[in-house]
């Protein structure tokens, strides 16, 4: 839920939010996880994506603040980012990949509005899993396009989102 109250961009980054969320216009915006099929995602992820952090020449980091623009900040569940990228406590510069993990409370609105901030700061991999359906969103200035592997165009870094939910599965 948001804030009612509108807060300083001072404020919200010296403020410690558990679990972080975004930073909006003056406002706070709750990010929807905690429950196991997030996590377990989230963790797999990450986990993949460590694994081939030498070959793919990439971190994974999970919940980093993004700076949008001056009054906005996403906080995406997964980002990928060069491992010459510098190292920043805010990203201010776009990611190779933001990649949001779906929960049930999300709505189709807030997801739109968040991909849009993110095309507009110019990240250039926008992908949306679920977990529920085990589905993959590639969202493009096109539209979303439902996808079973996600991969970065001329780069060797490819997600099969098969593989990562077969893991899930066997680690349950």
């Amino acid at each position: 839920m948001a804030s009612t109250t509108l807060i300083s961009v001072e404020e919200y980054l010296r403020t410690n939010y558990e679990p972080d969320c975004d930073y909006v216009d003056g406002q706070t915006e709750e990010r929807n996880l905690g429950e196991y099929d997030h996590a377990a995602l989230q963790g797999e992820l990450i986990f993949w994506f460590r694994q081939h952090r030498r070959e793919w020449n990439i971190k994974a980091l999970p919940e980093q603040r993004v700076e949008i623009s001056q009054t906005r900040f996403r906080v995406p569940d997964v980002c990928l980012i060069p491992l010459d990228y510098p190292i920043e406590q805010i990203l201010t510069q776009p990611p190779l990949a933001c990649i949001e993990i779906l929960s049930p409370e999300d709505r189709l609105s807030r997801l739109q509005e968040k991909t849009r901030d993110y095309q507009h700061f110019g990240v250039p991999n926008i992908w949306i899993v679920d977990p529920a359906t085990e589905r993959g969103f590639n969202c493009t200035a096109a539209g979303w396009l439902d996808v079973s592997v996600f991969q970065i165009p001329n780069t060797p870094i490819r997600l099969v989102l098969a593989d990562i939910f077969a893991e899930i599965k066997r680690n349950s």
